[in-house]
């Protein structure tokens, strides 16, 4: 006797599918017909501006720099740009590539402080108002990736700010009033 067939794919209203035929076996694809913010914020061309004005600040910032082991800044940019892309709903390069983004983990061995997330900060904030000036951008995504970004900055931090060094004739246990 014959298996019994499985019943019709079921799919979400928002997705179609169609068969890759690039593929020896015709696999079946499911693609979601669904924008993504990804594609909303203006896809590859906006995650690109912004994460290379970023390192371009990166590049020559004296806090942030030494931050990065690398000499060559391209693969951390590269990185970056696919993290990013993908938590907004671009392809899935970085996870194909890389796994699991263990953003803590990944940052744990580098002293983040206050002063590396204001440098941070500052260089993410150009790279975003230059890609929001070359693509532009709606106000509402435009706020929304800002909290995500700033979220991730406060997220990253690791280490307090050096304590404060007494003054001129301060014992170490007196209150600097």
């Amino acid at each position: 006797m014959p298996a019994p067939r499985p019943g019709p794919v079921r799919r979400r209203r928002t997705e179609r599918a169609h068969v890759d035929r690039g593929t020896p076996t015709g696999t079946m694809v499911t693609m979601s017909t669904e924008t993504t913010p990804y594609d909303r914020m203006g896809g590859a061309a906006f995650f690109t501006t912004m994460v290379h004005r970023f390192y371009e600040g990166v590049a020559t910032d004296a806090v942030l720099r030494p931050l990065y082991p690398d000499a060559d800044l391209a693969p951390a940019e590269r990185r970056f740009l696919l993290f990013l892309e993908q938590y907004w709903g671009g392809p899935t390069t970085y996870s194909d590539e890389r796994g699991h983004p263990r953003l803590r983990l990944r940052h744990a061995p580098y002293v983040i402080d206050e002063v590396a997330r204001e440098h941070w900060l500052a260089h993410i904030r150009v790279g975003l108002d230059h890609a929001i000036a070359e693509h532009g951008l709606d106000p509402a995504l435009e706020a929304e990736l800002w909290r995500y970004l700033v979220g991730a900055a406060i997220a990253m931090t690791n280490a307090e700010p050096p304590a404060a060094q007494p003054g001129p004739g301060m014992m170490m246990h007196e209150n600097p009033r």
